[in-house]
């Protein structure tokens, strides 16, 4: 079973460092998303990435599957989370029902090594993505090894995402960039 962060350590997730050491504009702009782009935001925890992207974007679809971690997304976004521009689902992606072809970009920010079903989300995540619609993964390179990231590229080339047009590892973070054919 995958280990999920719990949400009484919600406050390393979403604190002054961290947000001034993520450049969370750059990642954005890399990962493809524009002011007229859906992102679906796979495991969006506390919102770390959500108020970020719901300016950035024109919609933004937040899925967190622990209801505790939701509670503090809630907190984080204040009233931004009564805006059309971002919707909310508590549930596990691999549970969802999106749309086929609803989202122009599925950005999942060190969350799909925590996905336990990692087979049944990919293929929600790629029903939903539209067609030459981007899939941006990171992870953490500290928990997410080269074999580990590989291995997901591999789940995704499964369900109809290209090999990575781009690919690469900082001291924190693995990415890869996919496109779904």
């Amino acid at each position: 079973m995958a280990k999920l962060c719990p949400p009484s350590m919600a406050f390393m997730l979403y604190n002054p460092v961290r947000k001034f050491l993520t450049n969370r504009m750059r990642i954005i702009r890399d990962a493809g998303i524009k002011a007229d782009s859906v992102v679906l935001e796979v495991g969006c925890g506390n919102g770390f990435f959500t108020g970020t992207l719901a300016r950035a974007a024109r919609k933004v679809i937040a899925v967190e599957v622990q209801k505790a971690m939701a509670d503090k997304l809630y907190m984080n976004l204040g009233q931004a989370a009564q805006q059309s521009s971002i919707e909310i689902h508590v549930e596990d992606i691999a549970e969802l029902s999106l749309p086929a072809g609803s989202v122009d970009v599925a950005f999942l920010y060190y969350s799909f090594h925590e996905i336990q079903n990692q087979e049944t989300a990919a293929a929600v995540i790629a029903r939903a993505v539209k067609s030459r619609g981007i899939l941006a993964i990171y992870e953490p390179a500290i928990e997410v090894g080269n074999n580990a990231m590989k291995q997901t590229i591999g789940i995704f080339e499964k369900h109809g995402f290209s090999a990575p047009f781009q690919r690469g590892k900082t001291i924190f973070t693995r990415r890869a960039l996919m496109l779904k054919a």
